[in-house]
């Protein structure tokens, strides 16, 4: 692996500085008293490296192997030390894999560094040598640091993104476990909520969403906050945790994350019954791009169970409205809708006229009118409880099929 590129201010390579390369066997010699010291200072400074566990197991030859970089370099200026910064690498890998931050590391890198410059350059400084020279190995110190860290980051970042993908895969392998079809392991979801470090909740909500040229614009943060997203699935979906015990996924926050995309929340169902949300959630977003349900923003499911009732069965539905509304087909189209608007509101408000009125915003006279017409066309069946009952069931439908901004 080649070493990285120093810093704006350090030499380029080691050649530049002028240090006698006869300097490197002295240094070597004081090589394990200077890890002594530098490895007490890191352990008093840095806590992570006080306490027993994997940091302390590497600290030793981690001190080691980043002097002995160090005076390699001045032994052979034109050498690499891919050897040593490939075991850096490892230990940025290491603290990934283990899911710790870089930061601890990072620390002792800095200390250690400093604190073992201070020791050679005192060495330095008493064999005589001249400033340029003690500046020279400031430099290389500075250089070595620097490479040490390079490659510890690039390990750590390698790593990282390896154990996101995979994470990525687990997750999305127990998506398709909890949304498929047939009965659902309490054991494998267990076992695959574990490799994908998710929290099984009790109760859960599918959300389906409408594509977007842009499919992943909302996956980050609805992921980070917990859900298991899928957006290469058609619909894009997502499984939130807990919906009715958490505000994450509530109201604008939710929205906001969303960054405008329409989408139908199922409602909120036990684990093993995602599949149930997840049908809801996509009935009710197929509903939402025909305007029978509101096209922008989030739609819940359990604020329109009526309207995902009344079209859970469209055939049906088509032959309910054909039977109970064919008195009007003998009317002409333009009064027929003005009828059957009126005909809806008198039976949602009770029979009151005024209230009808005021609903439709035409005088009470208009309606009497209308409801004397009604009469004729379907006399005895507009006071019979159960005819009214499809007769609202039927001109509901319609309304929301013709008006998608009908509020009844």
């Amino acid at each position: 692996m080649a070493a990285p590129t120093p810093p704006p201010g350090v030499p380029d390579g080691p050649h530049a500085a002028p240090v006698p390369p006869e300097l490197a066997k002295l240094l070597r010699d004081q090589l394990e008293s200077v890890a002594d010291e530098v490895e007490e200072e890191v352990r008093r400074q840095v806590p992570e490296y006080a306490r027993p566990g994997t940091y302390g197991m590497h600290l030793r030859s981690g001190v080691v192997q980043a002097l002995t970089l160090f005076v390699d370099h001045i032994a052979d200026p034109h050498g690499q030390g891919a050897a040593i910064t490939a075991t850096y690498y490892e230990l940025g890998r290491g603290e990934a894999l283990e899911g710790r931050a870089l930061d601890a590391l990072q620390s002792a890198l800095r200390i250690g560094g400093l604190h073992a410059w201070r020791l050679m350059g005192r060495t330095a400084e008493e064999l005589g040598l001249d400033s340029s020279v003690v500046a020279a190995l400031g430099e290389l110190a500075f250089q070595t640091v620097h490479e040490v860290a390079e490659a510890a980051a690039a390990g750590y970042a390698e790593a990282r993104l390896r154990s996101t993908d995979e994470l990525e895969r687990r997750r999305r392998r127990l998506l398709d476990l909890l949304l498929g079809e047939g009965p659902v392991a309490p054991e494998a979801v267990q076992d695959l909520a574990h490799g994908a470090r998710w929290s099984v909740p009790r109760q859960v909500a599918v959300v389906a969403l409408a594509s977007t040229p842009d499919q992943r614009e909302a996956d980050r943060p609805l992921a980070a906050a917990g859900a298991l997203v899928d957006m290469d699935s058609r619909p894009p979906r997502m499984l939130v945790p807990d919906p009715d015990g958490s505000g994450r996924f509530g109201g604008r926050a939710f929205t906001l994350a969303l960054r405008g995309r329409p989408a139908a929340i199922g409602p909120t169902v036990p684990l093993d019954e995602a599949a149930r949300s997840l049908h809801w959630a996509t009935r009710a977003l197929g509903l939402m791009g025909r305007g029978i349900l509101p096209r922008h923003g989030v739609v819940r499911c359990a604020d329109h169970l009526s309207t995902l009732l009344l079209h859970a069965d469209e055939p049906m539905l088509a032959q309910l409205q054909s039977r109970v509304l064919a008195p009007l087909d003998a009317v002409a189209e333009g009064p027929r809708g003005r009828l059957g608007e009126t005909l809806l509101a008198w039976l949602l408000s009770g029979s009151n006229v005024p209230d009808v009125a005021a609903r439709l915003h035409v005088h009470p006279q208009t309606v009497r009118y209308r409801l004397r017409q009604l009469e004729k066309l379907f006399g005895d069946a507009l006071h019979d409880p159960g005819a009214r009952l499809d007769l609202i069931l039927a001109l509901r439908a319609q309304a929301l099929r013709d008006d998608e901004t009908f509020t009844p």
